[in-house]
């Protein structure tokens, strides 16, 4: 790998101290002032800035870096990993926006609350913030891999750098300062994507050496990963997008129905460019640095360029991973807020936000200690949408099949599906089965025994749905 020279990494670190200081200004200039700006911007946000949102938040540096990782292994098939996220974004615009945001709702615990009461309420939002928490785990290993590269720090280092300037964004922000600040990371992101492409490409000399030096594999529709593994891709992104707390919250700030199914619509249209280059970055990597350790196949092209566009690349993965934490904290502390905090405490509107600023800061901070243990980006990447799906699945059977309205069933199948998940992610996908279908069908099958077994019978409603 070339190394820049001391002078190159000052002027690199010099780019990205300009962008974070023009970057939290704008933040500080931004910020939420109230509760209601806080969580979910006051419900003014236009679609197309909800819509890149939405793509930075769920297509961020896992997804890039991870994608391009996992392409150097497995070839251009890997790019369904972003590809079905598009599919999943329209999925959401069709069936769920409008009617979400018609709910009033910002929390997908509290949408569930009001079919299976409130312990499925507090189970749903602790499964989602644990989802979550390994999301930014993630985050800040895919994006600290990146800026050890560049600054010559460890991972540990490079992922208390994000920490630090990532929690001040959205502490101080909130969803109004770090949704608008988010265009400016989304349009950096983008441009970091599209150079490295071209790099790529360029030292590559065209696609046509890639074919003829690569596996056949490396350009087949499914690749080295395989049918099964893609689908499993298609049910977990589609599956996440529909109760992952983020998307709920982002879909809530816009202006009315109408521009919240057209915000998903924006996201798919992101996502499908991106998925395809960062796929073809870790082919060209593989292509060219076959014995390159696969973490690095997007940030060895940082150092393959002069030192202006090596300054931008490290500034849009910097921007990434800045819109990521964020988004994910943020989302975190809401559920922390609204279905813990506020129900036992009942605080005042300017202790909810002094106490929600607190709680953003420990919740910036607590995935440090886990950094050196992710085994693979993308692979984790799908367990925390393995989760999530499985809280999809206990809404859609609350929606779809009113048989299944066991607020039991709902609780234990959720916790069985964490659990499960869990440890299949663990051990490996144990047979070749991937842990997204574990998620699947775990609570199915505890709903349906509890059914079965006569404690299935509709329970009264409670009235403790979020936001009334």
């Amino acid at each position: 790998m070339n190394a820049f020279s001391f002078r190159d990494t000052a002027i690199i670190l010099s780019m990205v101290i300009v962008y974070i200081v023009v970057t939290t200004w704008l933040t500080i200039k931004l910020r939420s002032k109230t509760n209601d700006q806080f969580m979910v911007a006051s419900r003014a946000l236009p679609a197309a800035l909800v819509g890149m949102l939405l793509m930075s938040e769920f297509i961020g540096t896992p997804a890039t870096v991870g994608t391009a990782q996992q392409a150097f292994k497995s070839g251009m098939a890997t790019a369904w990993a972003i590809l079905t996220a598009s599919i999943g974004f329209m999925l959401v615009g069709i069936f769920l926006a409008r009617r979400l945001y018609r709910s009033g709702d910002f929390t997908i615990s509290g949408l569930i609350a009001s079919k299976y009461g409130d312990t499925a309420r507090l189970v749903v939002s602790l499964v989602m913030a644990y989802a979550l928490f390994v999301v930014n785990v993630n985050n800040y290993v895919s994006g600290a891999a990146a800026l050890s590269t560049v600054l010559k720090v460890s991972l540990p280092v490079a992922a208390v750098v994000t920490a630090v300037i990532s929690t001040f964004y959205y502490t101080l922000g909130g969803l109004k300062g770090v949704a608008y600040v988010t265009v400016i990371h989304g349009t950096v992101k983008y441009l970091g994507v599209v150079i490295a492409a071209v790099i790529a490409y360029r030292l590559s000399g065209g696609v046509a050496p890639m074919v003829q030096n690569l596996p056949h594999q490396y350009f087949s529709w499914d690749g080295t990963i395989g049918g099964p593994t893609i689908m499993a891709w298609l049910i977990g992104n589609a599956g996440a997008l529909f109760s992952t707390q983020m998307v709920v919250q982002a879909v809530a700030a816009t202006k009315n129905p109408e521009s919240a199914r057209n915000s998903t619509f924006y996201a798919a249209a992101l996502c499908i460019p991106i998925g395809i280059m960062a796929a073809f970055i870790g082919v060209a990597a593989k292509h060219l640095y076959p014995g390159l350790n696969s973490i690095y196949a997007f940030p060895i092209f940082i150092q393959k360029t002069n030192v202006f566009w090596g300054g931008i690349i490290t500034t849009a993965i910097v921007a990434s991973i800045f819109a990521n934490v964020a988004t994910v904290a943020l989302a975190i502390t809401s559920l922390l807020i609204k279905d813990f905090y506020v129900p036992y405490f009942h605080p005042g509107a300017e202790r909810q936000l002094r106490m929600t600023r607190y709680a953003s800061v420990v919740v910036g901070f607590l995935p440090l200690p886990f950094v050196l243990m992710v085994p693979s980006i993308l692979k984790t990447q799908f367990f925390t949408r393995g989760l999530r799906t499985a809280i999809t699945m206990i809404a859609l059977a609350g929606l779809y099949f009113p048989f299944f309205s066991s607020s039991t069933g709902a609780t234990v199948g959720l916790i069985a599906a964490t659990v499960a998940t869990s440890v299949w992610f663990f051990l490996g996908n144990p047979f070749g089965i991937d842990n997204i279908y574990i998620a699947v069908v775990t609570p199915i099958i505890v709903m349906a025994i509890d059914h079965l077994h006569g404690s299935g019978k509709p329970k009264p409603e409670i009235a403790v749905t979020q936001g009334q």
